[in-house]
């Protein structure tokens, strides 16, 4: 069989983000981001999207204690992108602080919501990114459910591919829900972006528990290292194309195969 330098190097790449995926799999991450050099950075010019949910005037949902979701959404998206970034990914966010991208002059609460949605899809695919990832919090008239869920388009294989790998580490990560990645037909972002893409509801304000934990600084920094375990999940087995990834236990030592969903 005829190798190539390509070849050489999707292996290693390969290699590499698997190594990363082990550690960081079976580790909090948080502690301090752990830092990463060298050949320890796998992720090392991937442009990366997070798009932190509504802004300004569109604050989303709201708890009964006053817990906003537009400020729990952009929280998990900047500790998202810090550890992101220490792994080596370039991250583009769709906003850093407390607004919406519509024009200023644009009037009305349903016409900004439109005009902030297609700014958030055309600043996304103008950065080329390799996926897309949106934070967002559920809300419903009964306080009885909790837990995270993944969203992505029915249009799109990758994008399930992303969600099932986020999923899973969130289930395994939080221990509160037993839910799989869900196919939504009528997510605006979802149906308009390119590249793999999905939307992470990571709980509920309408559960009162689970409310006061979406504002706790520590659950956002562990509800984000999960959806960062998801994403290193996902490009690794991207990496080996349609070969079952080789990820090894820091924990066991064992070796353990994660075979494409």
């Amino acid at each position: 069989m005829h190798v190539t330098g390509r070849d050489v190097w999707r292996f290693l790449a390969a290699a590499a983000l698997s190594v990363l995926v082990a550690v960081a799999l079976f580790s909090d991450i948080p502690a301090s981001v752990r830092t990463w050099t060298g050949m320890s950075l796998p992720l090392s010019g991937k442009v990366i999207a997070l798009d932190a949910g509504h802004g300004g005037a569109d604050g989303g949902a709201v708890s009964r204690t006053g817990v906003v979701e537009k400020d729990i959404n952009l929280a998990i998206a900047l500790y998202l992108r810090d550890y992101l970034q220490q792994a080596g990914a370039v991250v583009m966010l769709t906003r850093e602080g407390d607004y919406d991208l519509a024009a200023p002059e644009t009037r009305g609460l349903a016409s900004r919501k439109t005009e902030d949605l297609h700014e958030r899809v055309r600043r996304i695919e103008g950065r080329g990114a390799v996926l897309a990832v949106s934070i967002h919090l559920n809300s419903i008239p009964s306080p009885r459910w909790r837990g995270a869920q993944t969203f992505y388009s029915p249009r799109s294989l990758e994008s399930r591919r992303l969600a099932l790998a986020i999923q899973r580490e969130l289930r395994e990560s939080l221990g509160n829900t037993n839910r799989t990645a869900l196919a939504a037909e009528e997510v605006f972002l979802l149906n308009e972006l390119d590249m793999p893409s999905a939307l992470v509801e990571v709980g509920f304000l309408s559960h009162p528990e689970e409310s006061g934990l979406l504002a706790d600084s520590a659950y956002q920094r562990k509800v984000a290292a999960a959806v960062y375990r998801g994403i290193l999940r996902f490009l690794a087995e991207e990496n080996a194309g349609d070969e079952a990834v080789a990820s090894r236990s820091v924990r066991t030592g064992l070796t353990f195969w994660l075979p494409n969903p």
